[in-house]
């Protein structure tokens, strides 16, 4: 709230209820601190002023570091004196600065924003249905949109793969030297010794003298009594 404005009653109701909703809603990711009504507890130290936003966003860690601030204003707190009072010097911290007005005057605070050089990360409109508070997201700066855009994947580049046979044309396969097939070659086992029994049957073989060749009684005759064997010729003129 800002401190050079008194809302009435009714709009000051409806600005508290919209700060508990959206403590309730930004808790899920950060720690959230509420300055709402005339409990103005914690600031945040812009310069050299001290600054009571409606809403302190800080990391879950122990450091606690500032992650954004929140202004929620009502259709009388939309003019010059709060953008220059409130808006433009939480513009300049470091955190981003998220404003939320109501639906029927989001153009209003779009055009006090630019003309005091307001530098807001998110204007958020809400608007009341029944017991329902509905908000939509109505403007985000580039910064907003670079960092919540997902970085490109690095390209990888294909590797090349191997060619196979079926890929290969048919002249290829024609020219291609094929390797000469091994051919195995079976030895022979060598002849084993003969025993010795065999070796020495052979020794009486040679030793043993030969039989005398059968001859003719007549032959054998005359080789007794020592007259020269008969041959054909003479066998013949006997005969004669």
């Amino acid at each position: 709230m800002s401190p050079i404005l008194v809302r009435p009653v009714r709009e000051q109701l409806e600005h508290d209820r919209v700060i508990r909703l959206l403590q309730v809603k930004l808790k899920r990711r950060h720690e959230v601190i509420a300055n709402i009504g005339d409990d103005q507890s914690t600031s945040v130290k812009i310069g050299q002023m001290q600054i009571f936003p409606d809403l302190i966003l800080t990391s879950t860690d122990r450091g606690h570091k500032l992650m954004g601030t929140v202004e929620v204003e009502t259709s009388e707190s939309i003019n010059h004196l709060e953008a220059r009072a409130q808006w433009a010097h939480l513009g300049r911290a470091r955190a981003p600065f998220h404003l939320y007005v109501p639906a029927g005057s989001v153009d209003i605070a779009r055009r006090l924003a630019a003309e005091n050089q307001v530098n807001v990360s998110e204007i958020w409109s809400y608007h009341t249905i029944g017991d329902q508070t509905r908000f939509t997201l109505v403007h985000r700066s580039a910064v907003e949109t670079r960092r919540a855009a997902p970085e490109p994947k690095a390209e990888q580049t294909p590797r090349p793969m191997a060619p196979t046979r079926a890929a290969e044309p048919r002249a290829a396969r024609a020219v291609r030297p094929t390797a000469p097939a091994e051919r195995t070659i079976k030895k022979r086992p060598a002849a084993a010794a003969p025993p010795a029994a065999s070796a020495a049957r052979g020794k009486k073989r040679a030793a043993a003298p030969r039989r005398p060749s059968r001859t003719a009684p007549g032959a054998r005759k005359r080789a007794a009594s020592g007259k020269a064997p008969l041959t054909k010729s003479s066998a013949t003129q006997k005969r004669k």
